[in-house]
């Protein structure tokens, strides 16, 4: 078997192979090129060639997301390293295993004023689980042991419990296109890795028990996480219980008749007394960040009694500023283990906490039938549409945020990057996400996230199940409806930076096919076109009024004062 004649290489691609990751994403250069050449060779991957290192990041990211399974990332030496930054710590705090793989300049030029050269070992120490450095040459059998033993460690600590993104800096000495013939009978060690079991002890799962059991009001609050069918149905049944609330945001991947999905939509429709009167005793959070402010607002003006926090992270999590248990153990684990120690607890919390959200849904539907042509009224009709069993992706500012006011059970998953919130690399995500997956992704985007990511759009990778919608609003509308920069005179200037984006234009250059819709009537008549077209990536443009969406939106939160 040929591979570059750099060893180093050979034994990186060989043990990732054989650790079972499946997928690289590489970006051209010359100082990676021993990598390029071995990831070439070997027909265990799937290859996908990127130029743009942070779109490529985040594809990976996407990919990983999607399939919950290790990428791997291949770059040159320099700044390209770099670019991956935003994607990195984006899977830092979502959980996401990428193996970042980075060329480097041997460590004699380092600082020396060579090209392309600069300070890359641990160069993403706050967001990665460790960092690694190869040897720039392999010249002994213990070299040899030691390169093996490194990459097993890398992988291993991106699979551990808490999963995350890993950096291994590979120095590479000039001559760099040579190839070599190796031996095909060779083969790398592997080391497995077996973390300890995830159970709490009998003692610990009967105090947990005996105080959820004698607590009238027990909030369960999901926000974000991968599908778990474990999870979802230990859920359903808690929640049937009379003390017991079960909030889910969209992107926890959490579905039920007996969730409450729709939660600034239902805290929105309560008298400050109410949301009082309504704290939970117990709270029970799990996930990562939270994309409601009004549910974090709530939680810290009027605090539980008990916050126990399902969290395998190092550090503390106390987000609601009451942290009493931090508890590391898979929610699916803890609640399974939970539940056949749980009583009858009479209360009328669970009913109550319903008549509050059918409260809401009416007067959601009358504020919704009321308004004219707007962001909320275009979500209101298309996130209802939503074929069956799409992936849905969604951008970072204002439509995930729309996406958390409606009711929508039919998608398969939901995701977005809300590891870090950022709006930088969404569309590549989403365009892996889209690569991977069998079935249709739709990505809903705003404006300027559209083009600040539209470097996504010029790669090969792109597939015709992918559907992206972008809200062509104007721009920056999110800074319109929260508080502070919205009662600025720098508003428009500073913070909106409005610019109409040529949507279509940007659908052409990339070979997409283009739909547009400005009225309720022509996204309705749009949607079953755009849904339905198979041969090609489509982008379906709407146009809504950039000043009156935030006035709306405004209108919405206060519509019961």
């Amino acid at each position: 078997m040929e591979y570059s004649e750099k060893e180093g290489c050979r034994i990186l691609v060989e043990v990732l192979a054989a650790k079972g990751v499946k997928r690289v994403v590489l970006s051209p250069g010359s100082r990676n090129a021993p990598l390029i050449v071995s990831f070439a060779r070997c027909d265990k991957f799937e290859k996908f060639i990127v130029l743009d290192e942070r779109s490529a990041a985040f594809m990976a990211l996407g990919m990983s997301q999607q399939t919950e399974e290790p990428v791997a990332l291949v770059c040159t030496s320099g700044t390209a390293l770099l670019n991956y930054a935003p994607a990195v710590a984006e899977a830092y705090y979502q959980r996401i295993p990428l193996i970042i793989i980075s060329a480097d300049r041997p460590p004699e030029w380092i600082d020396q004023d060579d090209s392309q050269t600069i300070r890359q070992f641990g160069i993403f120490g706050n967001f990665v689980r460790s960092s690694y450095i190869l040897p720039a040459e392999i010249t002994c059998d213990d070299e040899r042991w030691y390169v093996n033993r490194i990459v097993n460690d890398a992988i291993n600590t991106a699979l551990q419990r808490v999963k995350g993104p890993v950096h291994i800096d590979v120095p590479l000495r000039e001559p760099l296109y040579g190839v070599k013939e190796y031996n095909t009978c060779m083969s790398e060690r592997i080391i497995s890795h077996f973390g300890s079991e995830e159970c709490l002890s009998a003692d610990t799962m009967n105090t947990f028990a005996s105080y959820f059991n004698r607590t009238e009001k027990v909030l369960i609050l999901a926000s974000f996480s991968s599908p778990d069918k474990t999870l979802n149905n230990v859920l359903s049944i808690l929640s049937k219980k009379d003390n017991v609330v079960v909030f889910t945001e969209t992107i926890s991947n959490l579905s039920s008749s007996g969730f409450i999905p729709t939660i600034d939509r239902v805290l929105s429709a309560m008298t400050d007394e109410e949301k009082k009167a309504f704290s939970p005793d117990l709270l029970i959070t799990f996930g990562g960040s939270l994309v409601s402010r009004m549910v974090k607002k709530w939680l810290r003006d009027n605090p539980p009694k008990e916050h126990w926090n399902l969290n395998s992270e190092k550090h503390f999590v106390d987000t609601m500023k009451c942290l009493s248990s931090q508890i590391s153990i898979l929610p699916s684990s803890f609640f399974t283990g939970l539940r056949p120690l749980l009583t009858v607890t009479k209360s009328n919390y669970a009913i109550k906490w319903e008549e509050i959200r059918s409260r809401a849904a009416r007067s959601h539907n009358k504020y919704i039938s009321e308004i004219p042509w707007c962001d909320l009224k275009a979500f209101s009709i298309l996130l209802p549409l939503l074929p069956s069993g799409v992936r849905l992706q969604l951008s970072n500012s204002t439509p995930v945020r729309y996406a958390q006011l409606f009711e929508y059970s039919q998608i398969e998953r939901c995701d977005s990057n809300r590891g870090t919130s950022g709006i930088d690399g969404a569309t590549s995500t989403a365009v892996g996400a889209a690569a991977v997956t069998p079935g249709v992704t739709v990505f809903i985007t705003g404006d300027m996230g559209f083009l600040y990511d539209s470097n996504a759009l010029w790669n090969r990778y792109i597939s015709p199940r992918l559907k992206i919608i972008v809200m062509c609003n104007g721009g920056g509308s999110i800074f319109r409806f929260i508080p502070g920069p919205s009662e600025l005179p720098e508003l428009e200037s500073y913070f909106e930076t409005h610019r109409d984006v040529d949507v279509e234009g940007l659908a052409s250059l990339n070979g997409f096919k283009f739909f547009k819709a400005d009225s309720e009537t022509s996204l309705k008549s749009v949607l079953p076109a755009f849904f339905d077209e198979k041969e090609k990536p489509v982008i379906l443009a709407i146009e809504t009024p950039r000043e009156l969406n935030a006035e709306i939106l405004r209108g919405y939160f206060k519509r019961n004062q």
